[in-house]
């Protein structure tokens, strides 16, 4: 049963400690609506997506109203558009218009942001996923609301390395298309090792072609409440300490579940899963790093910083199993570095370089996340740093990710602000040293030897 004291803690987690639900996420498969004829095609996306997510502002606003826990984006996901465009489209430039009718439609229907310009491309690519490679660039800088993402690596596959190349092409090519606003498209953009079907967090979200014709995805963000409640058990040993952060987990994720099982209800959606993931914003105080701190690190990047990290994702995926019926998405702590003030904090603190984020990756979600880097650095280099954070993901079987921002123009000292829920960002040293004849092979990683588990 719940009594009093269990909604008062929920009003205060939400009033002082930053609770909110950080996304509902619809998912939906166009599948069924793929046309040879271009102009078909787009009409059917328009049509299809408007027609499933039309109530969706409506019905956040109203849970958000009935409840009183604020929900602070509504984003759509769809089948990637490599699958989905591939018949119709012949050039870079007709992908471009599926991105440009995406956008059309979330605008219509008011989601934040709409996910699944994507291709899955961790073994090979197709004429389809290049020439939507290809196009990313003009999409993402001519549209407001798509969120680009390409899988390049799993553990059953390896790293396709041409795609690892091509890509560190694009990015540097978005971030040229957007230099005039501090190449903020490129955070638009996100690179993935094992990426998931059912993620509803941008840049990555897309509508895995396992997944039924809609679905409800929701993610949590609860930073702010699990450094509240370390605050009061500072000092005690680790049992304490794990107790504490896998209870609270329990609490935040159980609101994501009273929420999923809202707007699915008065959707008529079906409910996926939950993602346990702990996602920071810009707010004082809802910090991952912060949270590091509490701990007992000065700084995020403190020798330690990895087991605390390590420490912290297990004991919240703990907690989060026991207050959700299903599961999903990326669920483990975001460390990026714009969107969390702690971090913001440690980089200008010379306490945490792109190393040691690449350490964190191997135990948490993502990884280089939100990382404003030399816009003077070089294609190949970027490529480099994809490679590795691939290689973490695919070694450990796990989901990792890239979201590099090289702003044309800035270099390390100076600082890139990009609004809103996605913060400002002192630019980060990169390795100078080439990787050059690394990244120009042509081929790609084999997957590792513990792939073979059939």
């Amino acid at each position: 049963m719940i009594n009093i004291f269990e909604v008062k803690e929920t009003n205060n987690m939400v009033e002082h400690e930053n609770l909110d639900v950080r996304t509902i996420t619809i998912g939906i498969s166009l599948l069924a609506y793929i046309d040879s004829d271009l102009k078909k095609l787009n009409e059917n996306i328009y049509n299809r997506i408007t027609s499933v997510a039309k109530d969706l502002a409506k019905v956040a606003g109203e849970i958000e109203a009935e409840y009183g826990i604020p929900i602070v984006n509504k984003r759509i996901s769809v089948t990637p558009i490599a699958l989905i465009g591939g018949a119709a489209c012949k050039t870079p430039e007709d992908f471009a218009t599926i991105a440009d009718t995406m956008d059309r439609a979330a605008e219509a229907i008011g989601a934040d942001l709409i996910g699944g310009y994507s291709a899955l491309v961790s073994k090979g690519m197709t004429k389809a996923d290049e020439m939507l490679i290809r196009s990313i660039p003009i999409a993402l800088c001519r549209t407001n609301r798509v969120c680009s993402s390409v899988n390049l690596a799993s553990t059953k596959t390896g790293i396709n390395m041409d795609a690892v190349r091509l890509m560190g092409e694009i990015l540097l090519e978005v971030a040229e298309r957007s230099k005039d606003r501090d190449s903020v498209d490129c955070m638009k953009l996100v690179v993935f090792c094992n990426a998931p079907d059912d993620n509803p967090f941008m840049a990555g979200a897309f509508h895995g072609v396992t997944e039924a014709d809609a679905v409800i995805n929701v993610g949590v963000s609860g930073p702010g409440v699990v450094k509240t409640a370390l605050e009061k058990v500072r000092g005690e040993n680790f049992e304490v300490l794990c107790e504490t952060i896998k209870k609270t987990a329990f609490k935040v994720t159980r609101v994501g579940q009273l929420v999923a099982q809202e707007a699915s209800r008065r959707l008529s959606i079906p409910f996926g899963i939950i993602d346990l993931s702990l996602a920071p914003t810009p707010a004082i105080g809802d910090s991952v790093a912060d949270i590091l701190c509490e701990i007992g690190l000065e700084y995020a990047g403190a020798p330690g910083t990895t087991a605390a990290l390590a420490m912290l994702n297990d004991q919240v995926k703990k907690g989060g199993v026991m207050a959700s019926s299903y599961v999903g998405g990326l669920s483990g702590a975001f460390i990026p570095v714009s969107e969390d003030q702690g971090m913001i904090d440690s980089v200008q603190a010379g306490a945490i370089t792109l190393e040691k984020l690449e350490a964190m990756t191997c135990v948490c979600s993502v990884g280089l996340d939100m990382i404003a880097i030399p816009g003077d650095t070089k294609a190949t280099t970027i490529s480099g740093m994809i490679a590795d954070e691939m290689a973490l993901g695919m070694v450990n079987q796990k989901t990792t990710a890239a979201r590099l921002i090289p702003v044309i123009g800035k270099g390390v000292g100076d600082t890139v602000e990009f609004g809103g829920l996605f913060g400002y960002a002192p630019i980060m040293p990169v390795n100078k040293y080439s990787c050059d004849d690394f990244i120009n092979r042509t081929g790609r990683i084999p997957a590792p030897i513990h792939s073979f588990k059939n």
